[in-house]
């Protein structure tokens, strides 16, 4: 069967039914309609995956799915946001009836799981490269920021860090984990969108951002954007079993905290207000007036210099 742009957009990823009241049109237009509520916000962001940059080129047209959906969510999390709808752009070197099949079946899927609509997008030739935009609504006013984090503001991490960048030395046949590697592998192939966890600290966090560049490079982001600077604990970072492990055996402390792919949210509160966050998170430092970013471990301060991952570096 011969392809074309529109004949792929039919076959593979138009008709489906829409979840989401605030779509009042999808896949087939020219554009999309989206209706905003009376009283929230629609927030926006796009990411860019690209072959032997963001994946693996031998990668399961699967996991690549999820993993594109996920990032871009986790953006919306970080903001406190609701996602509701994503358009897709996908450039391939070639029509593949069988990758497709897959890709778009498990895109499906894990949009319906994550509650959001394909409403449009663009296929086009050349590297394989998916480029992804979520929208998300938010009250209006309640947004979550980089820009606002406070001095006196506690530091938070969700769950654990570091478990991503190991897959990927895993991956690399730079770390042997043994039994141990499925989950760091997993968490690098499957991270988890803090969605849930955004919509509960937006009304009790300053400020806050995933961590998809490294805990270390996406603190600094907050903390140049809101004009601090901060002070954090080795000893309070939350790490894994197996993160811990490589520690041990390598004496490479630094990987997991400037590594990326992690998909936590590091977020900010004010101590006041400490007592009323319900979700799986650690402290790990304290926003304070002095420019800069500083790593305590064993009883010794650093400033830091080494952040993490950049693109065009």
């Amino acid at each position: 069967m011969s392809f074309s742009e529109f004949t792929i957009i039919d076959r593979f990823f138009a008709g489906q039914e829409t979840l989401n009241s605030q779509v009042k049109l999808g896949v087939g237009d020219d554009c999309a309609l989206l209706a905003v509520p009376e009283g929230y916000e629609l927030a926006m962001t796009m990411d860019t995956m690209v072959e032997g940059v963001h994946f693996f080129l031998d990668v399961a047209p699967e996991d690549l799915a999820y993993k594109l959906l996920a990032v871009n969510l986790s953006d919306l999390a970080s903001m406190g946001a609701d996602p509701i709808a994503v358009s897709m752009a996908l450039t391939m070197p070639k029509i593949e009836a069988g990758w497709l099949e897959k890709f778009a079946t498990a895109f499906i899927k894990w949009a319906k799981d994550f509650g959001v609509d394909l409403i449009g997008g663009d296929t086009t030739k050349g590297p394989l490269t998916l480029t992804l935009q979520a929208m998300g609504l938010v009250p209006a006013g309640h947004a979550l920021k980089r820009s606002t984090a406070k001095v006196g503001d506690y530091i938070y991490v969700t769950h654990n860090i570091g478990d991503a960048g190991l897959g990927l030395k895993i991956l690399n046949g730079e770390y042997d984990a043994g039994i141990e590697a499925e989950q760091p592998i997993s968490r690098l192939m499957h991270p988890v969108p803090r969605i849930n966890e955004g919509i509960k600290i937006r009304q009790y966090a300053n400020s806050c951002i995933d961590i998809s560049d490294g805990l270390l490079a996406d603190l600094m982001h907050i903390l140049e954007a809101s004009g601090v600077g901060a002070n954090i604990n080795w000893e309070q970072i939350p790490f894994s079993d197996v993160v811990n492990k490589y520690i041990a055996q390598t004496g490479d402390w630094q990987m997991p905290l400037s590594v990326g792919d992690d998909y936590e949210l590091c977020f900010t509160v004010s101590p006041q207000r400490i007592s009323s966050l319900d979700i799986q998170g650690s402290c790990i430092g304290e926003i304070d007036s002095s420019l800069g970013l500083r790593i305590n471990k064993a009883g010794v301060t650093e400033e830091v210099s080494r952040y993490g991952f950049e693109h065009f570096s």
